[in-house]
């Protein structure tokens, strides 16, 4: 038989022992399971959105005055770029919640995640790019097997 460079390897020694004790640790990450990582996932996005829509709530005068100086947003009028990115504050954190229509909540906030780094706070982008990490992670998997959307397809049919 011809000889392989793991052939090669030394069989005792710490070298070895290295290897097998970080593919054990290897191992035990790959068995966290996606259910986990989504309902993290989800209750971090939806405190820091719905956080953030009740210090916009507790004063509206506030808020208007905001999106009319600090947050400029293109081709919006101050006042519906305040309805419309409450709204989205107020409505996406309850869905994340319950894992229901978790992927269109998490494309919703990923809008107003690039709208937010793009037009508003653009040197807030290592803040911006951990949410989006998040959100991009539950557009492609969903909420996992811990969700409302679980249960819906469960019951209904589908596929995932």
């Amino acid at each position: 038989m011809p000889e392989t460079s793991l052939d090669i390897a030394p069989k005792s020694g710490w070298l070895p022992r290295l290897a097998a004790l970080l593919l054990w640790g290897i191992g035990l990450f790959e068995r966290i399971p996606y259910w986990l990582v989504a309902l993290t996932a989800r209750l971090a996005l939806a405190q820091v959105f719905w956080s953030s829509a009740q210090t916009h709530l507790a004063n509206w005068d506030t808020t208007l005055a905001l999106f009319s100086d600090q947050y400029q947003v293109p081709l919006l009028p101050p006042d519906l770029a305040a309805d419309l990115a409450v709204t989205m504050e107020v409505l996406t954190p309850p869905l994340l919640l319950l894992g229901l229509a978790t992927r269109f909540a998490a494309l919703g906030l990923f809008g107003m995640t690039l709208v937010i780094e793009i037009f508003v706070y653009p040197a807030a982008w290592p803040t911006h790019i951990q949410w989006a990490a998040m959100i991009l992670l539950l557009m492609a998997r969903g909420g996992g097997v811990l969700s409302l959307d679980a249960l819906i397809r469960a019951r209904f049919g589908g596929r995932r």
